[in-house]
């Protein structure tokens, strides 16, 4: 019984012991994930990020989706998840997507369908990356997230931008504008992945210098 009790008694000391040294390791792994020179480098790419959606401009002016505009202010929200990962690529996005909001953009309406279509966007690439690197892993991955950013983009329109935008008529204009919509996030998506491709060796190279 004795021997019993001291077992029971080391286990329960030994229980607050591995969860204080559980928490020093996750505090420790969140030091050096969101070092300085890694938060500062997020907050260079999400002002990077919002100054260049701000030179936006519609593929199809004449149409009744002319207020889908491309920017290429997604590439350095790519590219923030390729260096550093995909979780950092997404609090970036929202970051970027905020300020937007601050700016009085669209309302929030806009903003939030951008963050919905772009964290599925950059998912499937940035975390493939993370155990696959190369650029033929980037070219890949980049093709694929096309299709997912493009089928993210598609649901987002239909269920939140055109009825919200459009009220009642919104959901007829998104059936008869379907394969404009298509067209349209393909055009976006393989845009910026081309971009993203010529620019990411370099700036990788470049950070491997300054050891980020």
């Amino acid at each position: 019984m004795e021997e019993q009790t001291q077992q029971a008694g080391q286990t329960g000391q030994e229980q607050p012991q591995a969860t204080k040294m559980r928490g020093a390791g996750i505090r420790a792994q969140l030091k050096t994930r969101f070092s300085a020179k890694r938060v500062a480098l997020m907050g260079t790419f999400v002002a990077l990020a919002f100054l260049v959606s701000l030179l936006d401009f519609p593929i199809f002016p004449s149409s009744p989706v002319a207020f889908l505009k491309l920017d290429f202010g997604n590439v350095f929200i790519l590219l923030i998840g390729f260096l550093l990962g995909p979780v950092e690529g997404v609090i970036v996005c929202v970051l970027k997507e905020t300020v937007r909001i601050i700016a009085g953009s669209t309302g929030g309406v806009g903003e939030l369908a951008n963050m919905l279509m772009t964290s599925a966007y950059i998912l499937l690439p940035t975390i493939v990356y993370q155990y696959h690197k190369g650029i033929k892993t980037v070219a890949l991955t980049l093709a694929g997230a096309c299709l997912t950013g493009t089928a993210a983009a598609l649901l987002v329109n239909r269920f939140i931008t055109f009825p919200l935008f459009m009220g009642e008529q919104g959901v007829t204009v998104f059936m008869g504008s379907f394969w404009l919509i298509v067209a349209f996030n393909l055009i976006k998506t393989a845009s910026i992945g081309i971009l993203t491709l010529l620019l990411y060796k370099r700036l990788s190279n470049f950070l491997k210098k300054i050891k980020i």
